[in-house]
């Protein structure tokens, strides 16, 4: 199978002032499902509606094995957030959708554990990932979708440097419930890119 330049095996991790992202691997999983668990009714109100084994061993070999797969399709690069310091998992964020030819584009999504949320620690890793996807991959333009609700997201891409560019009608059904977004996208030539910055 052909596989992308970016996608090397030996992909490293993407280090910040504050925060690693790296792919998530099998010994991540107790911590994964304990930051999880701890923040189901933090996170539920933003995600498809949770699977009943959402947090069992099993669900989590199958995802790490839907990761691998679309990573090594050139599909999707998820991460999981580490603070740089201590080495915890603080969240997720994925690239996926990517697309390549005359599009050259990908659609970011991104969740933080609760006792983690408004440290800044999700605009630093949207940062960095920015960072890499418009310089090591050449994208040119990344997009989010996030509930109008959702003050903390909405303002986390805005100080990404995300442009709203307008609403999606009934686009993804959330929580059991088909949601509205605002549609958000970065420019790899857009000031706060972080394509100047490579």
């Amino acid at each position: 199978m052909f596989v992308l330049p970016f996608l090397r095996r030996d992909l490293p991790a993407l280090e910040g002032d504050r925060v690693i992202l790296r792919l998530p691997v099998s010994r991540d999983f107790k911590e994964w499902a304990r930051l999880r668990g701890e923040s189901r009714s933090f996170l539920e109100p933003w995600e498809p509606s949770w699977a009943s084994d959402e947090l069992d061993r099993s669900a989590w070999r199958y995802r790490l094995r839907r990761y691998r797969e679309d990573y090594s399709r050139g599909q999707a690069i998820p991460f999981f957030i580490f603070e740089k310091i201590s080495g915890k998992l603080l969240g997720g964020v994925t690239l996926g959708n990517i697309r390549h030819g005359v599009s050259r584009s990908g659609h970011i999504g991104y969740w933080i554990g609760e006792k983690h949320a408004g440290q800044g620690y999700m605009l630093e890793a949207i940062e960095l990932l920015a960072k890499h996807a418009f310089g090591t991959m050449r994208l040119h333009r990344i997009e989010a979708a996030c509930i109008p609700g959702n003050r903390r997201s909405v303002r986390v891409l805005e100080k990404a440097g995300f442009t709203r560019e307008g609403l999606l009608r009934s686009y993804l059904k959330i929580n059991g419930t088909w949601q509205d977004h605002y549609l958000y996208a970065l420019i790899a030539d857009d000031p706060r890119s972080g394509k100047a910055r490579d």
